[in-house]
Parts: C-alpha cells; structure tokens; sequence
C-alpha cells in the first residue's frame, strides 16, 4: 500500500522559504503569484495491504516523527486517492 503524506506549515505561522520563493519569482516576472506557501512530500510504501490500517499505522508515524504538531498540519492518501500527476520535462 502506498500513501503520500503532505506537510504544511499551519495558517498563521511564518512561511520564511514560501516567501523567499515568492520574492524570487517576482524578480523572474511572475508578479502575478498573491501568496505561496511551501510544504513537503513523503511517499511511503507500506507491506500493510489494508487502506484504513495503512493509513493509521502512517498516521501515527506523522504524530511521532514526520511532522511537528505544532507548528505542522498533514494530510495523507492512500494510492487510491492519488490521480496521475504531470511530469515537467
């Protein structure tokens, strides 16, 4: 079973490299981005075959250590959920 685990800073905390990004982006032209806010992607491959216990089992690896509850909110889909994405090439 695969499930992708996405981390976001919560709203209201401080995203210093989302608005590094922003001001660099504004220097390269794209003055159109209003707000951006950086976060990150773990994909895990899990020998659990069962969505709900796949998604516990990763659930609680996000409260131990993949995130930080404070400052961190995390969302998780198991591969059903996740659609074919584009690949820039």
């Amino acid at each position: 079973m695969k499930v992708r685990v996405l981390v976001r800073l919560k709203p209201g905390i401080m995203d210093v490299q989302g608005e590094a990004v922003k001001r660099a982006l504004a220097g390269l032209g794209f003055s159109e981005v209003s707000d951006l806010r950086v976060g990150k992607v773990i994909d895990i491959d899990l020998a659990e075959a069962r969505p709900g216990e796949a998604r516990a089992r990763v659930g609680e690896m996000c409260r131990q250590l993949l995130a930080n509850p404070i400052l961190e909110d995390y969302t998780l889909e198991t591969v059903d959920d996740l659609a074919p994405r584009e690949v820039a090439r």
